[in-house]
């Protein structure tokens, strides 16, 4: 069979996309908290392009889907560390140069890492890799007569109109939300109104939506009123009183949970792991993958310049040569641990449900710990440094999972694994030198965090939050630990719960980062997740082309990302809402729902029929 070409078309169309989906991603992880696999879009997308241009071979759209889903990947990795650095105030803004060339850096290094493990994983018949197996057959449908890129485009369009309606003109709020006494019990909810996070539950499917709804039920629904039960009389509005009561304790619930989930998934990876890196299990694992991958001595000698290079931005940053070479010995070793975890991750359970945030959150505990015991609590830049390391390894871990994704993809296509990583390389450069402008448009326009009088539509940035409370609180010693315990507490009783569904043989199994990251979020967010993967119903969670459901939820998502990244130009520009309220008064969101509720019908009508 004839070689796919590298072609300078396939790797420019490649890091276009990875530039527009490693946008969007980044839009939609300062949001949600939340980021999906754009390896399928990508697929489609590329395809579409390609055949504007006269190219149809499948194992050249699956070269652009593996550069263009690398900035996807890149954005995970970017958006749940840096903007910690401004809310601790360790940066007073985004700073573009340190920022491109740790993400590059940690980026290349998870590829890297992850190139001598590709024997070992892609043939291992434990590890399905769900994402890159279908996206393997929707590449194959390349030479097919409904590639189904109206189904991505419509929703695209669809999502972006509605975006610009709710945030440019200002015709209805982000979110319903509202809050109430019952006697001594306080009662607060909501639904955020965004295409994108009904695009985003309707991809993670029913079972990751409710255990996500789940952990916020529990946070509003139970958490909050026993609070509020206990709290002083105020004469705070109920709901600012729920808001308050969320930001400042129960979110610490989710921290707890989320890093004994963090912890709980590196120790049920000790065995695999082991077994992956002993060369007695190696020698008899098959190792029959297709091809050749770029040559070992080119990819240590990468490997020495990045982790090189790394040392040198954490000297130029920290200033202090014996702290930078702790944060390189530091950063080089758990980059390599858990990029081999990431990968092995990835193959299990697929890129998007990849616990990235858990290894993160070890990496930032881990690395703390030891900058305090060996060189004080009272070091300057502290909690600044653990992040710089955390940011770095993030980003090799998300590219790890990717780069074997994709791989896997390449080998059930018969496609050259060198080529293909020379693409993910492209795309991460691609990708890492749009990360910074967006973050600075995103937070002059929006802020990150918790919304004050200064920033009143703030984006969220959960994922990042936490990493500033766990980076901040271990010098400090600030943290609410009471809180973080009761969560340590709720993400054992997770675990429990799950090994007996195991035990049981239950194919409903329940993930304690999911209900975590549930807990952490704002109701609002959970609810409208959980609402999204309700449209799909019986096919939630599908991951073929042929149903088009899967490409409508995409689009919503990359085309209310992009528009709220057109909103923020627009805003730091210098221009306002046509209504700086909405017209329909406290009754307004109706109006959204309705918008909303006329966007989703076309895919509630799809499932329902099961028409493509």
């Amino acid at each position: 069979m004839k070689p796919e070409a590298l072609t300078v078309r396939s790797l420019a169309l490649g890091a276009l996309l990875a530039v527009v989906l490693g946008a969007a991603n980044a839009y939609l992880g300062l949001y949600a908290g939340l980021t999906v696999s754009a390896s399928i879009p990508a697929a489609v997308m590329g395809m579409g392009l390609l055949r504007l241009l006269g190219g149809r071979d499948a194992r050249e759209v699956n070269l652009v889907q593996t550069a263009a889903s690398s900035g996807e990947a890149l954005a995970a990795g970017v958006i749940f560390t840096f903007p910690a650095l401004l809310m601790i105030q360790f940066w007073p803004e985004i700073r573009p140069l340190p920022l491109t060339l740790i993400a590059l850096g940690g980026g290349l290094l998870g590829v890297i890492f992850t190139i001598p493990l590709r024997h070992l994983l892609v043939n291992d018949p434990a590890l399905p890799f769900p994402e890159g197996t279908a996206t393997a057959e929707v590449v194959r449908l390349t030479d097919s007569e409904a590639p189904g890129l109206r189904h991505l485009v419509g929703g695209a369009l669809g999502a972006a109109t509605y975006k610009l309606l709710q945030g440019g003109a200002g015709l209805w709020p982000g979110a319903w939300n509202g809050a109430a006494w019952w006697g001594s019990w306080l009662g607060a909810g909501g639904v955020a109104l965004s295409p994108a996070l009904l695009g985003v539950g309707a991809l993670v499917g029913m079972r990751i939506a409710v255990l996500i709804f789940a952990g916020g039920a529990l946070a509003w629904g139970i958490g909050i009123p026993l609070l509020a039960w206990n709290t002083e009389a105020t004469s705070e509005a109920p709901w600012v009183l729920a808001q308050r009561l969320w930001s400042t304790r129960i979110r610490y619930v989710g921290v707890g949970a989320m890093l004994v989930g963090g912890l709980w998934s590196l120790l049920i990876l000790v065995r695999p792991l082991w077994m992956l890196l002993d060369p007695r299990a190696s020698a008899a694992r098959d190792t029959s993958a297709q091809g050749s991958d770029l040559p070992a001595p080119l990819l240590r000698g990468m490997a020495v310049l990045l982790v090189g290079g790394l040392g040198a931005v954490c000297l130029w940053v920290m200033d202090d040569p014996v702290l930078a070479v702790l944060l390189t010995v530091i950063l080089a070793l758990t980059g390599f641990l858990f990029s081999a975890v990431a990968g092995y991750m990835a193959g299990l359970v697929g890129s998007s449900h990849n616990p990235v945030s858990g290894m993160t959150i070890a990496t930032i505990l881990l690395t703390a710990l030891l900058l305090r015991l060996l060189l004080g609590a009272d070091l300057p830049g502290g909690a600044g440094a653990v992040l710089l390391v955390g940011a770095a390894v993030c980003c090799a871990a998300a590219l790890a999972g990717d780069n074997l994704q994709d791989l896997k993809a390449g080998a059930l296509l018969g496609a050259s694994p060198w080529r293909q990583q020379i693409a993910q390389i492209v795309g991460v450069v691609a990708g890492a030198l749009v990360m910074a402008p967006v973050l600075i448009l995103l937070e002059q326009a929006y802020g990150f965090g918790p919304p004050d009088a200064a920033h009143p539509h703030a984006l969220p940035a959960p994922q990042a939050g936490l990493m500033a409370a766990l980076a901040q609180g271990v010098f400090v010693g600030d943290l609410p630990w009471g809180m973080i315990t009761i969560g340590v507490a709720l993400g054992a009783a997770v675990i429990l719960l799950d090994r007996t569904q195991m035990w049981r043989g239950s194919s409903w199994r329940v993930p304690v980062l999911a209900v975590a990251v549930g807990v952490y979020l704002p109701v609002e967010l959970s609810a409208a997740i959980f609402l999204g993967s309700l449209l799909r119903r019986g096919t939630a969670g599908s991951t073929t082309q042929h149903d088009p459901g899967l490409l409508r939820a995409a689009g919503w998502i990359t085309g209310e990302a992009l528009a709220g990244i057109a909103l923020a130009a627009w805003v730091v520009l210098g221009g306002t809402r046509l209504f700086m309220r909405p017209p329909g008064g406290e009754m307004a969101w109706i109006w959204g729902l309705s918008a909303l509720a006329v966007l989703a019908y076309p895919l509630w009508r799809s499932v329902g029929s099961r028409a493509v």
